[in-house]
């Protein structure tokens, strides 16, 4: 069963806090609140379940800005909705350009924070497929020697065997042998599977394949 998801809210004005949670809790969800950037910090964040910040701009000590850069350099990538007493634009334009999902004035109506939630969790759920399929990719592409790597990226760019062959200075019966084994460690039947898995590759972020040396 998918554990419901887990809201944090991070939020100094007490009144404000116990009232979201209590509208959180009501609406089926997990909600956790905290008073402060460092007391949100000083509690770990379980990175496989489901969830988002909602995080006040303005606290006592570092800001909610701050905690969406210190998120961003811990790895948490938790979708992060922003709530603010005042429309400081400038700080709307910060958080939006740093990937908050949605920066909302106090007081806010419950139908707008619920909504604003939903597609929080859902651009959520969307990153944590695209890690996992990262993940797998990494782990499949792990497994090829550097030769074999140097195979793939020649079947990907269209060349032929004959003319791999020619590139990499080996037989054609070597890039064969080469080719069929990096299939199997893909997991890949056919040329046309082998260039969808190219394709999903070339989408992913760029460290997903890490070159091999030497």
């Amino acid at each position: 069963m998918t554990a419901t998801p887990l809201i944090h809210v991070v939020e100094d004005d007490e009144p404000m806090r116990t009232a979201l949670l209590r509208l959180l809790n009501a609406a089926g969800f997990e909600a956790r609140g905290y008073g402060s950037t460092g007391d949100f910090l000083l509690h770990p964040v379980p990175y496989d379940r489901a969830g988002c910040v909602l995080l006040d701009l303005r606290l006592p000590g570092p800001s909610g800005l701050d905690l969406q850069a210190a998120l961003q350099r811990q790895g948490i990538t938790l979708p992060v909705i922003f709530l603010t007493g005042d429309g400081d634009i400038s700080s709307s334009v910060r958080a939006m350009k740093a990937g908050a999902v949605d920066f909302l004035v106090k007081p806010v109506e419950p139908d707008i924070l619920l909504q604003a939630l939903q597609s929080a969790l859902a651009l959520g759920e969307l990153q944590r497929k695209s890690r996992g399929e990262a993940d797998r990719l990494r782990e499949c592409f792990a497994a090829l020697s550097l030769r074999e790597q140097e195979v793939f990226d020649c079947l990907v760019a269209g060349r032929l065997n004959k003319q791999i062959a020619y590139e990499l200075g080996i037989s054609e019966r070597t890039v064969k042998a080469r080719r069929a084994a990096l299939m199997t460690k893909l997991n890949a039947r056919s040329a046309a599977e082998l260039g969808e898995l190219a394709e999903r590759l070339r989408r992913l972020p760029q460290d997903v394949f890490p070159k091999k040396t030497g």
